[in-house]
């Protein structure tokens, strides 16, 4: 079984049905592998569900979501080792710090990180989209 550890921007698909990647996020948080996630997507899904989407009953969904992924186990913690990982991360690809310390965790997790963001993260090769994970080599679909 594969660890996918979920950025924010996959768990703010499973909860935007406009979403693009909405069907195949409910498909991978659905299914038999592991999830985890880094303790930052509770602020980075709260500001979004909060500031961009003025939907506080959406936050406290994606709240309940990111809670029951700590109570399985399935949220990394930031600490100065990741912090360190993900400045040279961040350096390296030239992306953001928030970026890199999901690859960090990944890696630290030994798991496939999972991410909507093309640009940042898909692109370059550090995370696979909702739709590889259910599909792909790694994933059990």
């Amino acid at each position: 079984m594969t660890l996918w550890l979920l950025d924010a921007s996959v768990l703010l698909a499973r909860e935007d049905l406009d979403d693009a990647n909405h069907s195949q996020t409910v498909r991978l948080l659905g299914g038999p592998d592991p999830l985890a996630t880094l303790d930052l997507a509770f602020y980075e899904v709260t500001n979004v569900a909060v500031r961009s989407w003025h939907d506080e009953l959406a936050a406290r969904r994606l709240w309940e979501r990111l809670s029951a992924l700590a109570e399985d186990g399935g949220l990394i913690r930031a600490d100065s080792q990741l912090l360190r990982d993900a400045t040279l991360i961040a350096e390296e690809h030239g992306i953001s710090v928030y970026a890199a310390a999901y690859v960090a965790a990944a890696r630290i997790a030994n798991g496939q990180l999972v991410s909507c963001d093309v640009r940042d993260l898909v692109s370059l090769g550090l995370a696979c989209l909702p739709s590889d994970a259910i599909s792909g080599p790694r994933g059990n679909r």
